[in-house]
């Protein structure tokens, strides 16, 4: 099977019909063999009837719903365990992500070995307050902290090899950040393509500024799990350790002071009027907290069991 395209979608009812029809039409002009999942995060809309009766009528197109909206991340975690193409396309359902863009990314990976190719929105029609000033910040700060050099690390519109998405885990609200989680797995060979984006035609965002907020948040989380995820005692042990170090040469030199003043008759107050004395036993405190931090954090990686993260209430032809 040339593609897989994975639509994760939360109430887009009044799109489905137009995206559906422009997919089916683009396949058939370029003669893939193809499948589309439709990813349902739990819409209270007539979304899921719609892609019933799409699936009803082509067995090339199959649906995941769940019992609840649980994230984007999660609906792609789903889709990209059911794929089955060479290659698999993502996009949004809000019509702004152009299905006439699939077979420049297919021929990408396929005729350029790239691992992962990123949709480039160059020129955007959001508002400029709302979403571009923020997005630009947010890929700034997302390129300097990964490594990774994309312009658009949040555009819906990518594609990947199979293996790539066999090898990525999705979490949280990971999705943005699949580039860089595709190259700390070993998928290095990223590259991006500038993409044609599209006014919102129908209904209205399902993402507010909130999730800019959130996208730093996962940014750090990222940047620590890349350097730190699988040995947290290397950053946890070697901050406690030094802090512990640091505070118990402060309560030695404090103690050799006293002694000293002591020994040679001299006039001393009590260890705790110095107020070193309190620091120092704080630092030491902190430094022992931190190096558990990292033994446990140790433990739980070797202990710790798959979760399930979500629930699908139905599937269609999967």
């Amino acid at each position: 099977m040339n593609l897989s395209i994975l639509i994760p979608l939360l109430n887009e009812e009044e799109s489905l019909q137009e995206l559906y029809t422009w997919i089916i039409k683009v396949m058939q002009l370029n003669n893939y063999t193809y499948e589309v999942i439709f990813l349902d995060d739990g819409s209270t809309d007539n979304s899921w009837s719609l892609i019933s009766k799409f699936a009803a009528e082509n067995p090339n197109i199959k649906g995941i719903r769940f019992m609840r909206n649980f994230g984007k991340s999660q609906a792609l975690h789903a889709g990209f365990a059911k794929a089955q193409g060479d290659v698999i396309i993502t996009m949004d359902a809000d019509l702004q992500d152009s299905p006439e863009e699939i077979p420049g990314l297919y021929n990408m990976i396929t005729t350029e070995d790239f691992d992962l190719v990123s949709g480039w929105k160059k020129k955007r029609y959001d508002s400029v307050v709302a979403k571009n000033l923020p997005s630009k910040l947010f890929n700034w700060a997302a390129r300097k902290t990964s490594g990774v050099q994309l312009n658009d690390f949040n555009c819906g519109l990518k594609a990947y090899k199979n293996i790539v998405v066999k090898n990525v885990e999705v979490s949280g609200e990971m999705h943005r950040y699949i580039p860089v989680l595709a190259k700390n797995s070993g998928f290095n060979k990223i590259g991006e393509k500038v993409v044609q984006h599209q006014a919102r035609k129908y209904g209205e965002t399902k993402f507010g500024m909130e999730r800019f907020v959130n996208g730093f948040l996962d940014l750090i989380t990222i940047w620590f799990l890349s350097r730190f995820g699988k040995r947290p005692m290397h950053l946890f042990g070697a901050m406690g350790s030094f802090m512990f170090i640091i505070g118990f040469l402060l309560a030695g030199y404090i103690g050799v002071s006293k002694l000293y003043h002591m020994y040679n008759n001299m006039r001393y107050n009590l260890v705790t009027d110095n107020p070193w004395f309190f620091i120092a036993l704080t630092t030491m405190i902190l430094g022992t907290q931190l190096f558990l931090a990292g033994f446990l954090g140790e433990i739980i990686l070797r202990t710790k069991n798959n979760e399930e993260r979500y629930k699908v209430a139905s599937e269609l032809n999967l």
